[in-house]
């Protein structure tokens, strides 16, 4: 966390975070549809062959998880329920605890705008947002399934940008995608690689928003 033994100013007023990878752990990626396979003894292959047929217009809202299943999952007949297979789904979310206590005190030092900015359908998003707290720091969400628009669609950026009303150069992003942090960069947006923690840390100190002595490990 941020101690509060100075008071400095940055020119950052707001921060765009990504919550899969950053915040919590990824929802439904691929290390997890490989698991998903092994545990339910699916066929790889068709399974990820069907989901990313299907994944744009999932994370976009214009299927429900319902659907999706349906098409990726329960095309066939299966000795388990679509409901056990979406508890399996929403069970492997974990918080990074570091991550949520460092953007919540971001929020709280300099008064930073917090704006989601992420990839994810509307029941695992809705699910992960009420379990891990996350609009308690989080001022608006900018998801793909309530917009519509999905990274790296540049507009998903152009629309946070223009709900915030901050310009692109007093924002930053937190991403762990290398693409994603590319495009956003091309707004002039300030973009934060994120691999860990301490090095997202140093990162935000070059930005004028904490320094090392402010950081306890």
């Amino acid at each position: 966390m941020i101690k509060n033994a100075t008071n400095k100013t940055s020119v950052i007023t707001c921060l765009f975070v990504d919550i899969g990878g950053v915040l919590l752990s990824n929802g439904w990626d691929h290390h997890l549809r490989k698991q998903a396979a092994t545990d339910f003894k699916l066929d790889w292959d068709e399974l990820e062959s069907r989901h990313h047929l299907n994944v744009d217009v999932y994370e976009t809202d214009k299927l429900t998880l319902k659907d999706y299943l349906a098409r990726v999952v329960f095309y066939e007949e299966r000795p388990f329920t679509p409901t056990q297979f979406r508890d399996f789904m929403f069970a492997h979310s974990q918080p990074y605890p570091e991550m949520i206590e460092l953007v919540t005190q971001l929020k709280i030092r300099y008064g930073l705008k917090i704006f989601v900015v992420s990839n994810e359908a509307r029941e695992i998003n809705d699910y992960r947002i009420e379990k891990f707290k996350l609009d308690e720091f989080v001022d608006c969400f900018i998801s793909s399934c309530y917009v519509h628009l999905r990274k790296p669609d540049k507009d998903i950026f152009r629309l946070a940008l223009d709900i915030a009303q901050v310009p692109a150069k007093q924002t930053a992003y937190i991403e762990n995608t290398p693409l994603l942090v590319q495009v956003a960069e091309t707004f002039g947006i300030r973009g934060i690689l994120h691999t860990d923690y301490k090095s997202t840390c140093e990162k935000l100190a070059a930005l004028g928003l904490i320094n090392d002595e402010e950081i306890i490990p």
